[in-house]
């Protein structure tokens, strides 16, 4: 546990950096807009294109690590709605279900766990994005607008023309197309697309304690334990049990899924939520005190159970 520590603490120590510098006044709340800019239209890209160009194609396009992703997210999406839209209506349960399923990955997780467990984490990790990014997530916002004028179908075409604007999808798109086509790129492009990238993760993880500072201080209002608490718990908790789970279904089944590509959907599957819902939940008007909050929660809490899921899976 002592080596697992040793490797996560410098992440999670980033992230309370930004967030006691937002709290402090060091770091003015105007600024944190420019942070997450750099971010995803910088340094993001550049980390994704790359760790993608270098890795197979074959584990970028893997069928089984998606399979088994994507029916784990669609369980959990699911019974957060079942559990939540009676009392919450369609639109917090869709958005709770969302920040439930949909693990920090960009922010965190690709550089957190290809630091534990190597370069063969790249693929499954930004496989999972895409699944996230373009399934998941469309599928919420979807299932937000139920019931109001317009439907669905107006906000998926919504939904999909903002991540059509997002770089990320683009920037693994072509790391994919590179891996496949076996491209080089010159050396000069090649240096500065790699300074880009080393930024990516002290930048976005110091990034994620100042966006989880600002909504913790812009929160004014009270929000129930039981809105926000088993939410967290359940990304923290529920989320990776269920990706174990449905692998090992999946392996017993005969699906060609390896043990190295379970223990990264495990571990990714154990991560906090992704801050970028907080973003969408305020789009789409939904509650975004309680989203803050499960952020918040999921993500202090994450220092000790994601190093014991770390430890649990090193140990199976």
């Amino acid at each position: 546990m002592l080596s697992v520590l040793l490797v996560t603490s410098p992440f999670f120590a980033l992230v309370l950096c930004g967030f006691l510098a937002t709290r402090r006044g060091i770091l003015p709340l105007s600024a944190i807009g420019g942070l997450n800019s750099f971010v995803l239209y910088f340094a993001l890209p550049c980390m994704l294109y790359r760790f993608g160009a270098r890795t197979p194609i074959g584990q970028l396009l893997d069928p089984a690590v998606g399979g088994v992703y994507l029916c784990s997210a669609l369980v959990l999406v699911a019974a957060v709605v079942v559990l939540t839209r009676r009392r919450l209506g369609w639109n917090d349960a869709a958005f709770g279900a969302l920040v439930a399923a949909f693990p920090n990955t960009g922010f965190m997780g690709v550089p957190l766990l290809v630091a534990l467990l190597g370069a063969h984490a790249a693929g499954p990790v930004i496989l999972t994005m895409a699944v996230d990014m373009l399934i998941t997530t469309s599928l919420c916002i979807a299932l937000s607008r139920l019931g109001l004028p317009g439907g669905a179908g107006v906000a998926l075409r919504n939904a999909l023309k903002g991540m059509a604007a997002n770089p990320m999808p683009w920037a693994m798109a072509l790391g994919a197309l590179a891996s496949w086509a076996q491209w080089t790129l010159p050396a000069p492009v090649d240096k500065t697309l790699a300074m880009l990238a080393d930024a990516a993760s002290p930048v976005a993880l110091f990034t994620i304690g100042a966006v989880l500072a600002r909504s913790q201080m812009s929160a004014g209002e009270q929000v129930p334990l039981r809105d926000y608490v088993p939410v967290a718990l359940a990304k923290l908790l529920v989320h990776p049990l269920l990706v174990w789970l449905t692998g090992r279904a999946a392996i017993a089944l005969g699906v060609p899924l390896s043990e190295q590509a379970l223990v990264v959907l495990v571990l990714l599957s154990a991560l906090p939520s992704a801050s970028n819902v907080a973003l969408l939940t305020e789009r789409f008007g939904a509650h975004g005190g309680r989203v803050a909050r499960i952020i918040l929660v999921s993500t202090a809490l994450a220092f000790v159970t994601f190093s014991g899921a770390v430890a649990l899976m090193a140990a199976e």
